[in-house]
């Protein structure tokens, strides 16, 4: 996905582009922590109809849906998209591809080896290339290339138009080896990513200057090192069309050519159905059209059970013939029109329903996985313990099998930010912050202050979390005498005025179980869609607790204790038992779970919703609107389901698909979202930008590089920048496992799923689908054989 809404030269952009015992409070031991075996996991196998070369035809074209033409062909540019990833991984050298667990691999195309040759006094990476790797211009790869693209790249010359620069910063030279093929790569410090440099790697004529760095490679790419060859670009007919390449030395490509199409995700039907496309991702709905098209190949021209028409009864289409040829001819005239415009739309179902038949659907798990974003920045989730308390009323196990178990995927919600299951290093670090819990993520709101009563409370001048805790240390003790004097004087005059209180208590409980009755209603109430007219106000006043008297639940004694628990087993405190200063964060103890004996609120349905200092509970939840997004809506409704029931609010919102991240993820406008990230081989380099710390520039405003949740400790920042200096692999996994689980523990971003990836494919298609983690090897895909060769476009001709 594309990242928008964040100033230059405040990113370091990810290179790849947009989860109580009685009596005893138990807490588990961090999962990510251990330095011990990483966990057993097994990911999703890709589905892209595997077929050797030999049984694949030469010649043909195919035509692959894209969202969008790419807005430049320079994947270093801030406005570089999926599309821009797709076609230059067909154009331009990947030293490293990923494969099909999720790991770096050396690319013999280009490399005949890679490798650190010299770790002190400076790391040093000997690249030896393909000596026969040539640029379409017949120019061989070479050291100049790489010399261009690590100046361009490397942030000390502003005039390069760059999103980004992890790891060539840290590069001190580059050198010809013993040979024209050899490139000796010599660091300042050290570097575990070194592999995800000079991928893509472009020619110096683009790479040399900053006018072509800028504006040359935007529009086209003259010279290019792939087994294709960009042939043209169509804006109006929204094409991109890539022709296999004379020169190339590698296998040479099955397909004649290779056209990109520009399809919105609401047009891909259609665009399967009239021969337009013959590789699309699709949604669920879709896919299921296609199944259905396949099973009813043997109807023998039986009428479908699905479509248009095929919820009518037969009592429903004998009374529409009656009226149709009744005698009444008004009624007769309307019934014959709808009988019309319904035969139309059958007839049209029935034929697209054949055109898909020609069609598989190849179905994995994406390389992306989807998060709950809370947005600590302000307002409730500032404090942690509400963000722990609105993570744990989760059932993340649910909400996986709302996406993925109709799909018939393996619907188990993921347990790391930094790896995906199947990938080395996967291990589920969410017992950081502990399971789905609906007693303690509501003793946790009632140790933050949130309580049933806490909305009919005037304003207190006090702050959330530990923060009042700090303000009251020296206060409370200078005021103690004051306020047990004031007691003792008051007692009487408390006991006098007890029945008139007595009175005015019963009638505030009965206004509050009036208040009771409406909550749920006044949940479906909030939800409302950027630019409808007659916007909702605010949420209802808050309720009170419908049969007892007003309990206000205060932070029991032993709150910091259990915090120092969890940041023991997190690993975080220092050699004398002091927590790390680098991990203190505003808004509470730092702990996932709350003190033992503070009661727990009971549930929201039935008391009505949480409260503090006058107001309500109630978070705003940004969803995006499209057609292609309602299995986020589905799950965003799930969650505001499940945190009703601990007594927090929300406040839907739909705005379009367009403007969702722009507007309202990157610019920090909500309080809950749901969006995703890609997987990522390189956790050290690509992870920290997500899950940095803000720091305040000097205009007062927070600097976010990419971590839009705008939560993250100094602690987690250090972690990162030790693993992405750790040139042992197991070390740096261990240091990446450590990270994660002060990451679950700050309760930023909770990882549901991984994405499903559906894509239909003509079925005479083969080596193309639903790839997983896997890089395509485009000069594979092609049709199976001779007689299949042809789109569907070229047999419509």
């Amino acid at each position: 996905m594309s990242h928008v809404g964040v100033p230059r030269g405040t990113v370091r952009k990810r290179r790849s582009l947009a989860l109580l015992t009685t009596g005893v409070l138990t807490i588990p031991v961090l999962a990510g922590c251990s330095s011990g075996g990483e966990e057993t996991s097994r990911g999703v196998p890709q589905d892209i109809a595997p077929a050797a070369r030999e049984t694949v035809a030469d010649g043909s074209t195919a035509n692959w849906a894209v969202d969008a033409l790419p807005a430049t062909f320079n994947a270093f540019q801030a406005d570089a998209d999926s599309a821009t990833t797709r076609i230059t991984g067909a154009l331009l050298p990947t030293l490293f591809p990923m494969d099909r667990t999720g790991q770096p691999k050396l690319n013999p195309d280009y490399l005949e080896s890679a490798k650190v040759i010299e770790r002190e006094p400076r790391q040093v990476v000997l690249y030896k290339l393909n000596q026969q790797a040539v640029w379409s211009d017949g120019r061989e790869i070479g050291a100049p290339d790489f010399v261009a693209q690590w100046r361009a790249l490397r942030g000390k010359d502003s005039a390069f138009w760059t999103a980004r620069n992890s790891g060539y910063e840290r590069i001190e030279k580059i050198e010809r080896g013993a040979d024209d093929l050899q490139v000796r790569v010599t660091f300042s410090k050290p570097y575990a990513d070194w592999r995800s440099l000079f991928s893509p790697l472009y020619p110096k004529e683009i790479t040399g200057s900053p006018d072509a760095f800028n504006d040359g490679a935007r529009t086209t790419l003259k010279t290019t090192a792939g087994p294709f060859v960009l042939k043209s670009m169509s804006k109006s007919k929204g094409t991109v069309t890539l022709a296999r390449n004379p020169r190339w030395w590698g296998d040479k490509a099955k397909l004649d050519t290779l056209v990109f199409r520009a399809v919105a995700a609401k047009d891909r039907t259609q665009a399967l159905t009239d021969g337009t496309v013959d590789i699309a991702d699709i949604d669920p709905a879709t896919a299921d059209r296609i199944t259905l098209a396949r099973r009813d190949r043997g109807s023998n021209g039986q009428p479908l059970s699905h479509g248009p028409g095929a919820e009518i009864t037969p009592a429903q289409a004998l009374r529409s013939w009656a009226q149709a040829h009744g005698s009444d001819e008004d009624a007769a005239e309307i019934a014959q029109a709808a009988r019309e415009k319904n035969r139309k739309a059958v007839v049209a179902y029935a034929t697209e329903q054949k055109a898909l038949r020609d069609f598989a659907v190849r179905k994995s798990l994406e390389p992306a996985y989807t998060q709950l974003a809370l947005n600590g920045e302000s307002g409730p989730l500032a404090d942690d313990r509400v963000r722990r308390a609105v993570a744990r009323a989760l059932d993340r196990q649910e909400l996986a099998q709302t996406v993925l178990g109709p799909l018939g995927l393996p619907a188990k919600p993921l347990g790391s930010h930094l790896a995906l299951a199947g990938q080395p290093g996967y291990k589920d670090g969410s017992g950081a912050l502990g399971e789905q819990n609906t007693k303690e993520a509501q003793a946790l709101l009632a140790d933050a202050g949130w309580t049933r009563g806490g909305a009919a409370e005037p304003p207190k001048d006090t702050k959330a979390g530990s923060e009042a805790e700090k303000k009251g240390g020296k206060d409370d003790e200078e005021d103690k005498e004051a306020k047990t004097e004031k007691s003792e004087k008051d007692g009487k005059k408390a006991e006098e005025d007890s029945t008139e209180d007595s009175a005015d208590s019963a009638a505030e409980r009965k206004k509050a179980d009036r208040d009771s009755e409406d909550s749920a209603a006044s949940r479906d109430e909030g939800l409302y869609i950027v630019g409808d007219d007659n916007k909702p106000g605010a949420p209802a006043p808050a309720t009170v607790g419908s049969a007892s008297a007003v309990h206000v639940l205060a932070p029991a004694r032993t709150a910091a204790a259990q915090g120092t628990v969890l940041l023991r087993q997190a690993g975080v405190l220092g050699e004398g038992g002091a927590v790390a200063a680098t991990d203190k964060q505003p808004g509470g103890a730092a702990g996932a779970y709350a003190p033992v004996g503070t009661a727990a609120p009971a549930p929201a349905a039935a008391k009505g919703q949480l409260g503090k200092d006058g107001k309500t509970l109630t978070l705003r939840f940004v969803l995006p609107s499209g057609p292609g997004s309602q299995s986020l809506r589905s799950v965003g409704d799930k969650i505001a389901a499940m945190l009703e029931k601990i007594g927090v609010g929300t406040e839907i919102t739909k705005v379009p698909d367009e403007s969702y991240f722009k507007d309202h993820i990157a610019s920090g406008a909500y309080d809950l979202a749901l969006y995703s990230w890609p997987a990522t081989a390189y956790p050290a380099t690509d992870g920290r930008p997500i899950y940095a710390k803000p720091e305040p520039a000097t205009d007062g405003s927070l600097l976010v590089e990419q971590n839009y949740t705008r939560v993250g400790t100094d602690h987690i920042d250090q972690l990162f920048d030790k693993a992405a200096a750790e040139l042992d692999e197991k070390a740096a996994r261990d240091l990446m496992k450590q990270a994660d689980a002060r990451i679950w523990a700050a309760a930023g971003s909770i990882p549901l799923f991984q994405r499903p990836q559906l894509v239909a494919v003509d079925k005479k298609l083969a080596n193309v689908g639903a790839f997983g983690f896997a890089a395509p090897r485009y000069q594979d895909i092609g049709f199976k054989n001779r007689q299949a060769a042809g789109s569907p476009a070229d047999r419509k001709k």
